[in-house]
């Protein structure tokens, strides 16, 4: 059955400009440039006429109330994070379900709720100013917390007493991509920034030459100490630690989203220099903790799925803890004198506690198609807690005993539904090049197999970031609707390793795209699905691979939904933080990467008179992340170019920027509307 046929629309008038580009002898055509100038009276009366298409599209389709109204009951239901201790309290975060943040509380007891120490909802009346950091102090005294504003990367750091709950004068502006680091004492913390921009390119520019400072209570930040920055390499950024014994401060430097880091060492007792105990090289080091001047790390360092090892401060000596495994080492930290290593075992979590001299003693019991995160801790902690998710699983939390190695649940989501009635399978397939690729297939039981089924295809691939199994009320809403979810773990990603993400990026990014056309071309021949009932997803680096997928085979696909996207493969590097992504797509400014650019950039691969799947772009106005002239431009070049009657629409979120802190009530209407979408050009019942 084909999807359903539409009038050809009224899409607005979007003028194209006489702009050529060359790259090293190719010339390059970009007819929407004037579109990055997004605050523009020109840009910004196209945008609304783009919304006021969309919502003419979709504001038509009869069952959008209805999946509105599913998913803010399924949306409904208690979230609560993994618990942390601060002093002799305990302080986690809770959504009661239908807040647009959720609300970050201390207790004595996890069994009581607790009282609230900082609610976010009440920062904005709209939710859109969003917590974005948060660091006790040693005794759990203190709170730093940063806000963000309508999805901006930009953060204010405040501090808060924690026993009367009130707020010290203490603001500290500008800071991005950083958290705070109390000085053990408690008289501030450490954080990073970038210097204060003109205000009217805030949004736009490039972010370049991160520096450390030192934020002393009850003191300007103009008087703040600056503790290291490096003007001879503006690209680096820094995350800064103390450690727990409170004598150094660790910098982890990092050069954009490359996976090669080095750590610089300050010790804070004396005047002595920083002291660069892993220089810039070729591997990963995570810092995990410290034995005076022995200093514990995950590393990829001649082990590209990650070992444990120590180094010695004061020579530089290397000593392995724990060997390589044949699954990658996803994480690992120290708490009551052990070590819990997180693994992943075909995308899938696998817990193991070593003793500090790398004897395994016990694995962490699972069950399931599932994932854990948490497990943080002092070194004189007996408990730590995690939390455990799948596809058909709510989030619950546990206590991890460290003397009896036994878990308790201490939380669990109460949602209404029937856990029993949804089945996830991991497959495997075959890629391109006959690389085998997994997947996990979530559908509702009874579902048949016999092409029909509406289905979702999501994926990612990029930057080391490993997509595990997480459950989700929007998935969960879909699959009542008879719909096939499916979920990739593509090259590009770290599920497999330092060697998974290699072979996805630069000149081998290809192969990420290859293992998601694989990925549908399975789930056609398996019937789960077919071409006139499968859609692709994707968001930020998955907005590319959507891009990319639905220019290479459009036939393919019945729907495409990049949200989010980096779709301009030849100037992302001049905005924001664009630049930092060339570790894993190379850079139209170096001439060895420009053709394999080419090959695949979404935009620059739109062709006239091709018959493209019916497209939903989504962005915000503000993304300070990936620029949201990405999808503007993109958007206007697939309307120009669309040869078939199925819509291209784009809808831009008000007061938005990438996704992190996005308030509830926005993400149920984005979700409703993508559904809505679905519902229409994939014919679902």
């Amino acid at each position: 059955m084909p999807p359903a046929a539409t009038t050809p629309l009224p899409y607005p008038e979007t003028p194209r400009v006489d702009q050529i580009d060359e790259y090293f002898g190719t010339r390059v055509a970009d007819p929407y440039r004037w579109l990055e100038e997004v605050d523009s009276a020109q840009t910004q009366r196209w945008i609304a006429e783009e919304n006021d298409l969309s919502e003419s599209v979709l504001g038509t389709v009869p069952q959008r109330q209805a999946i509105r109204a599913r998913l803010t009951e399924v949306w409904n239901y208690e979230r609560r994070s993994v618990p942390e201790k601060a002093g002799e309290l305990y302080a986690y975060f809770r959504n009661t379900g239908l807040q647009n943040q959720a609300v970050l509380y201390v207790t004595r007891d996890l069994a009581e709720a607790g009282r609230v120490l900082l609610d976010p909802n009440t920062l904005s009346p709209d939710g859109t100013i969003a917590l974005s950091g948060s660091a006790f102090s040693e005794d759990g005294a203190r709170l730093a917390y940063s806000v963000s504003a309508s999805g901006s990367d930009w953060q204010e750091w405040h501090v808060r007493d924690v026993a009367s709950g009130k707020d010290l004068p203490d603001i500290v502006r500008w800071s991005k991509f950083s958290g705070a680091s109390w000085k053990r004492d408690g008289s501030g913390f450490y954080y990073s920034r970038y210097e204060e921009p003109a205000s009217e390119s805030k949004f736009k520019d490039t972010n370049y030459n991160h520096k450390v400072y030192f934020h002393r209570l009850g003191t300007p930040q103009s008087t703040d100490l600056l503790v290291y920055e490096r003007p001879d390499h503006k690209e680096w950024n820094f995350a800064a630690l103390t450690s727990e014994d409170g004598r150094y401060l660790v910098l982890d430097v990092s050069h954009g989203t490359a996976p090669e880091n080095a750590i610089f060492v300050k010790d804070l007792g004396s005047d002595g220099p920083v002291v660069e105990l892993v220089p810039q090289g070729d591997a990963r080091y995570a810092y995990l903790a410290n034995d005076g001047a022995l200093f514990y790390f995950l590393t990829t360092n001649e082990a590209p799925r990650g070992r444990i090892v120590a180094i010695d401060l004061r020579d530089g000596a290397l000593r392995e803890i724990v060997a390589q495994s044949d699954d990658p080492l996803d994480g690992a930290t120290f708490f009551g004198d052990r070590i819990v290593a997180s693994y992943l075992h075909d995308a899938l979590a696998r817990v193991v506690v070593y003793e500090l001299d790398g004897r395994a003693v016990a694995a962490v019991e699972l069950s399931g198609l599932g994932s854990v995160a948490g497990f943080t801790g002092k070194r004189t902690d007996r408990e730590a807690f995690y939390s455990y998710t799948s596809y058909t699983e709510p989030t619950s939390i546990y206590r991890y005993d460290v003397a009896s190695g036994l878990s308790t649940r201490v939380f669990t989501p109460q949602i209404r539904f029937d856990a029993s009635a949804f089945a996830s399978e991991q497959v495997f397939y075959t890629s391109k090049d006959g690389t085998r690729v997994p997947m996990i297939v979530t559908w509702k039981q009874g579902t048949v197999r016999d092409g029909s089924a509406p289905a979702i295809l999501y994926g990612y691939g990029g930057f080391d970031i490993s997509v595990t199994p997480a459950f989700s009320s929007a998935v969960l809403v879909w699959l009542e609707m008879g719909g096939i979810y499916a979920v990739a773990n593509l090259r590009g990603g770290g599920e497999y390793g330092e060697r998974w993400h290699q072979d996805g990026v630069k000149a081998n990014k290809q192969n990420t795209f290859d293992d998601f056309i694989a990925a549908a071309e399975y789930l056609i021949a398996e019937k789960w699905t077919s071409t006139p009932k499968l859609s692709i997803h994707g968001g930020s680096n998955g907005g590319l691979l959507v891009g990319a997928c639905m220019t290479q085979r459009p036939e393919l696909f019945a729907a495409a939904l990049p949200s989010v996207g980096v779709l301009d493969m030849l100037r992302f590097q001049k905005f924001t933080i664009g630049w930092a992504w060339t570790s894993d797509y190379g850079s139209s400014d170096d001439p060895d990467d420009v053709r394999t650019l080419l090959s695949y950039s979404p935009y620059h691969n739109v062709q006239s008179g091709v018959r493209y799947p019916a497209t939903l772009i989504t962005t915000g106005d503000h993304d300070d992340r990936v620029y949201p002239a990405h999808s503007f431009k993109f958007a206007a070049a697939l309307q120009h170019a669309q040869a078939g009657d199925a819509p291209v629409l784009l809808r831009v979120e008000t007061k938005a920027g990438h996704g992190a802190g996005k308030p509830t009530a926005k993400l149920i209407d984005e979700v409703a509307d993508r559904y809505a979408f679905l519902v229409k050009t994939l014919r679902v019942a």
